[in-house]
C-alpha cells in the first residue's frame, strides 16, 4: 500500500502543524539571533582596546549562554508542540492503520508534515535571528558593552545551527511521539485515540523523577561551594528541573485542576467544564505548561538575581550587564508566551466538534470562551507555582554563598 491514503487521512488535521510552524519560527529567530550576536562579539581581527574591553566585560561568556539557553529552551518547545501535533493524530493514524498502513507507511506521512512545517520555519527564522541579532548589537554598543567601532559581522554559520535545532528536532520528535501507536494493532490504536492515554511511558516518570532528584541533589551540593562555582552550576539546576517538569508535566496539570474546583466553582458552568476538559487531557495542556515554566524559571532567577544584589551590596552590575541580562530574559519569555500561546490554539483546534457540540445543546459564545480562558488560567497558574519553586531551589545555593542566605532579599548576620 503506497503512503497516499496516509497522506489523504491526516491531510484533515493539516493546521495543527501551524501552531508548531509558528513554534519552530521562533525558535529559530532565537538561536539565530543568540548565534549570531556569539560570533559577531569574537574578538578576532579587531584592535587589543576592542579586544580588552569586550574580553573585560565578558561579553563572550555571557552570549555563549544565552545561546546555549535559547537551543535548550528551543528544543523544549520544539519537542512539545510537535508531540502535540502527532498526538492529535492519532485518530487518523489509528484509521490509516485500519485500512492497511504499514507502520513505516504512517511514519513516514508524519516526518513529511514536520518537515514541511519546520524547513521553511527555520530559513525564516534564520533571516529573522540576523536582523533582530543586529538589533542587539547596536544596543550593547549603546550600553557601552562593546567599542563604538567594533562593526556588525553577519555569518552564515547560523543557518546550520538553526536547521538543526528545529529540523532536526522536529523530525526525531514526531518519528518517536508516532513509534509506538504505529505499531498499535488497528482495533487497539482505534481505543486508544478515542479514550486517550492515561499513563506516562514506562521510562518517561522514573526519567523525571531521577532529573529532579538530581536538581536537587546538584543545588544541595553547590551550596557548600564559593560563590563562583555555584552561579556556574546554577544553569544546570535549572535545566535538570524544566527537564523533570517536561517528562512528569502531565502528573503536575492534572492535580493542578483538582485543587481549582474548590476556588473556581462560584464563576460558574464554564470554569468547572474547563477543569474537567484539563483533568481529562493533561498530557495535551502539560505541553503548554512546558514553555512557561522555562521561562519563569530562568526569568525570576535572573530578577532575583539582580534585585538580590542590589539590596545586598548596593549594585547589581553595570548598566549594560543588567540590560543585557534583561534583554535575553525577554526575549526568552516572548518565545514562551508564543509557544504556549500556539499549543492552546493546537488544542482548541482539534476540539472544534466538541465545542460545535456544545453550542449545539445551548452555550453560549461567551461561555465558550470563558471555558478557553479558565484553561488558560489553570496552565498559566501552574506554571507559575511550579516556576517559582524551580526559581528558588536554582537560587539558593548562589545566595546562600554569596550574601549568606538562601532566600533573595535577605541575608545572615556575617553577609554584606
Amino acid at each position: 500500500m503506497s503512503t497516499g491514503p496516509a497522506r489523504a487521512a491526516l491531510r484533515a488535521h493539516r493546521p495543527a502543524f501551524v501552531g508548531t510552524a509558528v513554534a519552530a519560527l521562533f525558535a529559530a529567530t532565537v538561536v539565530s539571533a543568540s548565534m549570531t550576536v556569539l560570533l559577531a562579539t569574537s574578538t578576532d581581527g579587531l584592535p587589543a582596546g576592542a579586544r580588552h574591553r569586550i574580553t573585560e566585560n565578558g561579553i563572550g561568556d555571557i552570549a555563549a549562554v544565552l545561546l546555549i539557553g535559547s537551543i535548550y529552551m528551543s528544543i523544549f518547545v520544539v519537542v512539545s508542540t510537535m508531540g502535540t501535533a502527532v498526538t492529535q493524530q492519532h485518530r487518523e493514524l489509528a484509521l490509516v492503520r485500519a485500512i492497511g498502513a504499514r507502520p513505516r507507511q504512517v511514519r513516514r506521512a508524519v516526518a513529511r508534515q514536520a518537515l514541511a512545517a519546520s524547513v521553511p520555519a527555520a530559513l525564516a527564522g534564520f533571516a529573522a535571528g540576523g536582523l533582530l541579532a543586529r538589533a542587539w548589537f547596536s544596543g550593547m554598543v549603546t550600553h557601552g558593552l562593546i567599542p563604538p567601532g567594533v562593526p556588525f559581522r553577519f555569518s552564515w554559520a547560523a543557518l546550520p545551527v538553526c536547521l538543526g535545532v528545529t529540523v532536526v528536532t522536529s523530525t526525531v520528535t514526531v518519528l518517536l511521539s508516532s513509534l509506538r501507536f504505529s505499531l498499535l494493532r488497528p482495533a487497539r490504536a482505534l481505543s486508544e485515540a478515542a479514550a486517550g492515554r492515561r499513563r506516562l511511558g514506562l521510562l518517561r516518570a522514573p526519567l523525571g523523577l531521577v532529573a529532579v532528584a538530581g536538581a536537587c541533589s546538584l543545588s544541595a551540593l553547590l551550596s557548600r561551594q564559593d560563590a563562583e562555582e555555584a552561579g556556574r552550576g546554577a544553569f544546570l539546576v535549572l535545566i535538570l528541573f524544566c527537564v523533570g517538569v517536561g517528562l512528569l508535566g502531565p502528573r503536575l496539570v492534572g492535580p493542578a485542576a483538582r485543587l481549582v474546583p474548590a476556588l473556581v466553582g462560584r464563576f460558574g458552568a464554564s470554569a468547572r467544564l474547563a477543569m474537567r476538559n484539563v483533568r481529562s487531557q493533561p498530557g495535551r495542556f502539560s505541553a503548554a505548561l512546558v514553555p512557561l515554566v522555562l521561562v519563569v524559571g530562568f526569568g525570576l532567577t535572573k530578577v532575583a538575581l539582580h534585585t538580590t544584589a542590589q539590596h545586598r551590596t548596593g549594585s547589581a552590575g553595570s548598566t549594560g550587564e543588567v540590560w543585557l541580562d534583561y534583554m535575553g530574559t525577554a526575549l526568552y519569555a516572548g518565545f514562551a508566551a508564543i509557544a504556549a500561546a500556539s499549543t492552546l490554539a493546537m488544542i482548541s483546534f482539534e476540539r472544534r466538534r466538541d465545542v460545535a457540540l456544545l453550542r449545539v445543546v445551548g452555550a453560549q459564545r461567551g461561555q465558550v470562551r470563558s471555558m478557553a480562558a479558565w484553561e488558560a488560567v489553570v496552565v498559566a497558574g501552574t506554571a507559575l507555582l511550579i516556576g517559582t519553586l524551580i526559581a528558588l531551589a536554582t537560587l539558593a545555593p548562589i545566595l546562600d554563598t554569596a550574601f549568606g542566605s538562601p532566600l533573595p532579599g535577605r541575608s545572615r548576620a556575617h553577609s554584606c
